[in-house]
């Protein structure tokens, strides 16, 4: 019999022994709350790979003693959201059905709308799973009868406690201080990953040194699905080369893309993101063609819009670049975080009402003052360089 992989043997088995997300499920926390007052209503899971999205949903049917239906939405289609429907609409009265639908970002416009009716009046609980942003990527009707919860990536505090498991499953006594910490940092937040990586050293070499992981890293034993760590490394190579104006790199990192399976969409969204981040005021129609180019993406699609995106990543890479404009909106983000909503000054505060002008909103107000319009306590930042 073939033993299951050590991420898997390892899942947690109750709330308990699950790690992380303490912003989620830690005392009085929204995600606790909701299942001990049994008030489980749909919900997307947004966050990275390996930081418990699968995990939490098991852990909430079981807490709800509801019946756990797990797909993907890579491999499923019409036809087994239907099997679901028939089963749960038998059970609607004894049993509530969860359905967690993984990678929900890969079904399409139809498919979403067809799963919409059954999470509308209840007979499936939704669990939707996604490591892209749902604003773009699921349906708005669905998207507004969902509570979207935001993961994060597993703190090195946690991930600590998920390897202390993987040596004591694997019977390790001993682990150098260097090791920990390359298999650590390698992991970056990813419990899954950490696992495999550990498994893969044990399994190839028994001895868990630096040595014996950076050749399980080099080997076929590891592999990673387009969910994972790989799709995560391609696309920050593509991005860095595009950054790096190496026109030659983001081509090949593209076409491995495209190659694998990669949704374009996916790409022509980071190629949006890239025209107004790293290219900037250098070349404000940047952001035109990146635009244009997700507009061909979704009415072309593959693999005719393969070409639509090698034409846009051609521009993009060659294109000047100037960071002016996020660094000085980052800056402003941390004002915002650091000092709150400061009082807007009077002079450009809205009159609706006579009481408002009465007591000085919009009073001196001109177009094209030489003076700060920044709350007092900001009025000497420069945020953008001129």
């Amino acid at each position: 019999m073939v033993e299951a992989p050590l991420a898997d043997r390892l899942r947690p088995k109750n709330l308990k022994e699950f790690v992380g997300q303490k912003h989620l499920v830690g005392l009085n926390k929204p995600l606790l709350l909701t299942i001990q007052k049994k008030t489980l209503h749909s919900m997307i899971f947004w966050g990275p790979p390996g930081c418990g999205k699968t995990t939490l949903a098991r852990l909430i049917a079981k807490e709800m003693e509801a019946n756990f239906v797990g797909l993907s939405a890579a491999s499923c289609g019409k036809a087994d959201i239907k099997k679901v429907v028939v089963e749960a609409k038998a059970t609607l009265f004894r049993q509530q059905t969860i359905l967690f639908l993984d990678e929900i970002h890969r079904f399409n416009k139809l498919q979403q709308d067809y799963l919409l009716p059954f999470v509308e009046d209840g007979t499936l609980t939704l669990i939707g799973a996604t490591t892209e942003n749902p604003s773009f990527t699921v349906i708005s009707p669905l998207l507004s009868r969902c509570q979207v919860f935001v993961l994060e990536s597993v703190a090195k505090t946690d991930l600590k406690k998920v390897l202390k498991r993987g040596l004591k499953e694997l019977k390790i006594k001993n682990l150098a201080r260097e090791a920990e910490e390359f298999i650590l940092e390698f992991a970056n937040g990813d419990c899954r990953q950490l696992l495999n990586l550990l498994e893969a050293t044990h399994t190839l070499y028994h001895r868990i040194t630096v040595a014996n992981i950076k050749n399980a890293l080099q080997s076929k034993f590891l592999r990673y699905d387009r969910a994972g760590e790989e799709h995560f490394n391609t696309i920050s190579a593509f991005i860095k080369s595009m950054r790096a104006s190496d026109v030659d790199a983001a081509l090949y990192y593209l076409a491995r893309m495209v190659d694998s399976g990669e949704d374009p969409l996916f790409i022509a969204r980071r190629m949006v993101v890239f025209a107004s981040e790293d290219i900037g005021m250098a070349q404000p129609t940047a952001l035109v063609v990146a635009n244009d180019v997700f507009r061909a993406c979704e009415t072309i699609g593959l693999p005719e819009c393969q070409e639509n995106l090698a034409h846009g990543v051609v521009y993009l890479s060659l294109a000047k670049k100037n960071r002016s404009a996020y660094d000085a909106y980052m800056k402003a983000l941390d004002d915002v975080k650091k000092y709150g909503n400061l009082a807007i000054p009077l002079e450009i505060r809205n009159p609706v009402t006579k009481l408002m002008k009465d007591i000085g909103y919009g009073a001196g107000y001109e177009k094209y003052p030489k003076i700060s319009f920044l709350p007092d306590k900001l009025k000497n930042k420069k945020y953008y360089p001129r």
